[in-house]
């Protein structure tokens, strides 16, 4: 699905073709599908609007609005029948039902980075709350809405909540100048709590590994720490120094070449398409010898939000490796093998990291660097594959399909999906 303006356009993610056409009440600033791609919300946050349309019936429509209250953010729930709306200045959390038309509520959301956590399994949802200047989470179950669970935090101010992928955990995590980890039990206990250091910035970016046995917290102090899930105590401190001095580390290092190819030796004047493919710098990889030294930007100590510091990381489906960026070596990717906790591999690439996501099949790591280029790495081996078509397509974010055989590439103002062929074993 794609949106141009209030036009919501809906493609076969095969072969591209446009299947359906939708026209909102105004431009749509979000969309979202359901769990089970049945129906799409399109929400246009300026009107506080929310339109759904159904796949099946394509004449069956639904407008939710929220009329004075506003609204700042909107999602599903799990069973892809229920549709969350935020209002502004998060007074409160609307819960709509396509089933029933009924409505419920949950008061004193907190506006944070991350405040509202479903299970994988869809049963719990878990809310960040703020009331009478205290931080507090309440669980309630999905099936009826009803609250399971309310408990204060011991938080200064909540940061975000994430539960782990078996649905047993729940991390809280502060803002980052106080550096603390909480981690709760369904039933609100606090199982344990985590604190690094006391006074400089704490914590970055946490993530969750698949099997639920590990928790990656990423800090400002540039490394990354790993809590097991037994007595959630750190089993390591991962570091990500500026220079590469480890000869069991692979470095790939991207590099530029120009053609040398000519015009003179051209008997006719080359077509634009012709001559991008021709004259465009084309990029590789070397496998560089150790010690290596990366590009480090020294971060400016007197702005607010100093790029320094672990922002981003996630695990590999098969919980084997960790892909992480330290924000002042931003044109770095670190790739940690979680089987014997050393660093692995380090791509350093020509520009800026943008965004990174693995496989959901297979450990398979793509990278883009806002460039036309796509990277893709894996325990095999490194590949740069250049997105073909005229002009300078510049890739800011992807995703992979949930096979794992395409993969939506996007820029400001285009997208295209690319396919991958399966080796047959």
């Amino acid at each position: 699905a794609s949106c141009v303006q209030h036009r919501l356009v809906i493609r076969d993610a095969s072969t591209l073709q446009i299947l359906h056409l939708y026209s909102c009440m105004d431009q749509i600033q979000y969309i979202e599908w359901s769990s089970d791609s049945q129906f799409i919300l399109c929400a246009m946050y300026k009107r506080g609007i929310v339109q759904v349309w159904s796949l099946e019936q394509t004449e069956w429509s639904c407008k939710i609005d929220e009329g004075s209250a506003g609204l700042v953010a909107s999602c599903w729930s799990p069973d892809g029948r229920h549709i969350l709306n935020t209002t502004e200045f998060h007074l409160r959390i609307t819960v709509w039902s396509l089933c029933t038309k009924s409505v419920s509520y949950i008061k004193y959301p907190k506006a944070c980075q991350q405040g509202v956590a479903f299970t994988k399994d869809g049963r719990y949802m878990a809310v960040a709350e703020r009331r009478d200047c205290k931080d507090f989470i309440s669980i309630f179950v999905c099936r009826n809405w009803q609250l399971l669970r309310h408990f204060d935090t011991e938080t200064q101010d909540l940061f975000g909540i994430e539960w782990a992928p078996n649905g047993c955990v729940l991390a809280a995590w502060d803002t980052c100048l106080e550096y603390k980890v909480l981690l709760y039990s369904l039933d609100g206990r606090l199982l344990s709590s985590y604190r690094a250091y006391e006074w400089p910035l704490g914590i970055k970016s946490i993530a969750w590994s698949p099997s639920s046995q590990f928790l990656a917290i990423g800090s400002f102090d540039e490394k990354v720490r790993i809590l097991n899930h037994v007595t959630w105590k750190k089993i390591t401190e991962l570091e990500h120094p500026a220079v590469i001095t480890s000869k069991k580390t692979i470095v790939y290092k991207e590099v530029e070449k120009s053609p040398t190819l000519g015009t003179e030796r051209l008997s006719f004047p080359p077509t634009r398409a012709l001559a991008s493919s021709l004259f465009s710098t084309q990029s590789k990889y070397d496998i560089c010898q150790v010690p290596v030294s990366l590009h480090y930007i020294k971060p400016v100590a007197d702005k607010a939000n100093p790029k320094v510091g672990v922002g981003m990381l996630a695990f590999s489906a098969d919980n084997c490796f960790l892909a992480t960026k330290n924000d002042n070596i931003p044109n770095a990717v670190w790739i940690w093998d979680i089987r014997k906790l050393k660093l692995a591999v380090v791509l350093e690439q020509l520009y800026t990291i943008q965004c990174f996501q693995w496989d959901p099949c297979q450990p398979r790591l793509a990278v883009c660097t806002g460039s036309s280029r796509v990277y893709l790495w894996s325990p095999a081996g490194c590949v740069v594959v250049k997105v073909p078509g005229e002009g300078d397509f510049q890739i800011v974010s992807l995703s992979w399909h949930s096979s794992g055989d395409s993969m939506l590439l996007l820029s400001k103002d285009h997208f295209c999906v690319c396919y991958l062929e399966r080796e047959e074993v």
